[in-house]
């Protein structure tokens, strides 16, 4: 393969080193239910609105929908949106009351999420650190995604002034946006501590307690390593790509 594949395994191995050295040793003991809903106050603390969602049932989803196609990643209400909170008390209480729930975290409110393929996210985050800037909260999914939490981009008055971008993503487009999604009004993402099935889960690599950056200040980054990710992906399938 070419050199930049080669310079881009070095990358993932040092990223690597690095989320498995920066990743709480205690993440599994803590996720159970005690610090399971401490995880979640500290989200909500942090202004991250919550609400209840599906969880795995083995391979399948809690929910009733036959072949439910968004297994344990989908809110287990339609109202999920107005339900979403960052009250302590309402956590609390469905955290006790539905111990295996996931929740997720509605954005578009306080925050967005940018949700790159995982190995794009690693190069991506290597890079933000090594340059100095300010990265905020950052999740991983085992089912291969990287969550870069953000200041949402605001929601004005004049519905005519709303900043249209053709990355935003709602969770009926999620599979038209195999690269970069961003999560803004309208959308939702799962907060860790998440278990997806297959004993996959949903973890933090930096918490909450990291400052919510300006999405821009991430964007370019995100969206060089996104295309430099797909761009090695058709290679790699023997696709034409387009440079």
């Amino acid at each position: 393969m070419s050199a930049d594949f080669g310079r881009r395994t070095s990358v993932q191995g040092r990223i690597s080193q690095w989320l498995r050295g920066r990743r709480p040793a205690r993440l599994k003991e803590d996720a159970g239910d005690g610090g399971r809903e401490a995880m979640l106050l500290a989200a909500a603390a942090a202004g991250l609105p919550l609400a209840p969602a599906a969880h795995p049932v083995g391979y399948r989803c809690s929910c009733d929908r036959v072949g439910c196609p968004t297994p344990a990643r989908h809110p287990v209400s339609f109202a999920w949106q107005t339900q979403s909170t960052t009250d302590r008390a309402q956590i609390e209480r469905w955290a006790r009351h539905q111990p295996q729930a996931n929740f997720i975290t509605a954005t578009g409110m306080v925050h967005d999420v940018l949700d790159v393929p995982r190995e794009a996210g690693e190069e991506a985050l290597d890079r933000l650190l090594a340059s100095g800037v300010e990265v905020g909260p950052v999740a991983i999914t085992g089912d291969g995604r990287m969550l870069f939490f953000t200041l949402t981009r605001g929601t004005p008055e004049d519905e005519d002034e709303w900043w249209p971008c053709e990355l935003d993503c709602h969770p009926e487009t999620m599979d038209e946006h195999p690269g970069l999604r961003w999560h803004c009004r309208g959308s939702y993402v799962l907060v860790p501590p998440a278990q997806l099935p297959g004993e996959l889960s949903v973890e933090w690599v930096q918490g909450p307690e990291h400052a919510l950056p300006d999405p821009l200040s991430l964007l370019e980054v995100l969206t060089d390593a996104c295309a430099r990710y797909a761009g090695e992906e058709s290679e790699l399938a023997g696709w034409p790509h387009r440079g």
